[in-house]
């Protein structure tokens, strides 16, 4: 089977959107499909080759094609234009290309194929949030398949746009095992960070900020300032920026000397990180995003790493971690939260039962078993 992968995103790119895009090209590769990722010229500060900078390996095609990247002198204006002259050149190339299938997160270049004479090929659609606008109801109507994250954005689409449920593959984002799954010791991990032996450190991993929302970090000050003085917190993958907020912020709670924060690692390098933690969280803060539409690539990271969790209970956190494999609390009360931290560091058992069954759970939620779900229900739909 022949895919190709239209993307707009600047690539290699710090932003996890980028890591689960080459991941699930590899997977689909591993899988037995021949893939082509189409991305845009854009302007990059990072230099470095995608497969490289990503640590996979070079088992599929990655093509450039133009666009009018204005992004930095007008802002989101500039991105659409971007947006728009990206997809109407990758539309046309991929019309040209010999191809079976053509999938994309991006519904602007499939809304702009859908016009063309389809032939043989198959549009496919991996939606990360709901829309309802022309542009969506036409490519929803001309493709053959839809994928989601979540249920909740299933029933969306099912409820608001009359979707055929059968129509729609319900597909969380995954975790690379083989990354995250290392033996090595909490004391080892700490050695090699050069975080200390005897605190209990609580984590948090990932980007700070979602399209300019709180992931939660600010609760969690405020909540470690609620803990005794024993607990340390890291939180690494910050901008420089956002790091720079966030110092300022734990000085004015005076915490500043219980904090350590960090810029974006590898995740070879993450994993180390995370195996230094005593708990992993996950606060995200109750807004429509990540109510419904988010599938954190960090709550499959964090399953994999054999550490409990701690995260908010929103619908789209509870169709992947339930009382049986986290601890799932109110988003935005930083008070049950704090009890919630100290409860489960003084309940061992329960943090060694938690673990456990999150990473039994977390072996259901591979890219290479997300791929194959995804290729299997394309040959059901061709």
């Amino acid at each position: 089977m022949k895919i190709l992968y239209i993307a707009n995103a600047r690539m290699p790119t710090e932003k996890a959107h980028g890591y689960q895009i080459i991941k699930m090209c590899e997977a689909f590769s591993k899988a037995g499909a021949e893939i082509e990722l189409v991305i845009p010229w854009r302007f990059n500060h990072i230099k470095e080759d995608p497969f490289n900078f990503y640590g996979v390996e070079k088992t599929f095609k990655i093509t450039k094609v133009p666009s009018l990247d204005l992004i930095n002198l007008l802002g989101s204006f500039g991105f659409f234009i971007q947006s728009v002259s990206f997809a109407k050149i990758a539309s046309v190339y991929s019309f040209f290309k010999s191809t079976d299938i053509i999938y994309s997160r991006d519904e602007l270049p499939l809304f702009f194929l859908s016009f063309f004479p389809s032939g043989k090929r198959k549009l496919f659609w991996e939606s990360h949030s709901g829309k309802i606008s022309f542009v969506a109801k036409r490519v929803l109507k001309k493709s053959h398949g839809m994928v989601t994250l979540t249920g909740i954005l299933k029933d969306f689409y099912v409820n608001g746009l009359k979707v055929d449920s059968d129509k729609i593959l319900i597909s969380p984002d995954g975790v690379d095992l083989s990354v995250f799954d290392i033996e090595m010791s909490r004391e080892e991990a700490r050695k090699k960070t050069n975080l200390p032996l005897d605190r209990i450190i609580l984590g948090y991993f990932g980007r700070f900020r979602t399209m300019g929302m709180e992931k939660g970090l600010s609760i969690l000050l405020e909540s470690l300032k609620k803990l005794p003085p024993n607990f340390f917190f890291v939180a690494v993958g910050g901008s420089q920026e956002d790091i720079d907020s966030y110092k300022e912020k734990s000085e004015k709670l005076s915490i500043s000397e219980r904090i350590l924060f960090k810029k974006l690692v590898s995740r070879r390098e993450l994993s180390v990180w995370q195996k230094a933690c005593d708990i992993l969280l996950m606060p995200f803060p109750d807004l429509p995003h990540y109510r419904y539409y988010m599938s954190p690539l960090k709550m499959f990271e964090y399953m994999a790493s054999k550490r409990p969790i701690i995260a908010s209970d929103l619908p789209s956190v509870g169709e992947v971690l339930n009382e049986s494999n986290a601890v799932l609390v109110p988003p935005d009360d930083l008070e049950v939260l704090a009890k919630a931290i100290e409860s489960l560091v003084n309940n061992q058992v329960l943090s060694s039962k938690l673990s456990t069954q999150a990473f039994e759970d977390v072996k259901n939620h591979t890219w290479q078993k997300r791929s194959e779900s995804i290729l299997n229900f394309i040959k059901l739909k061709s």
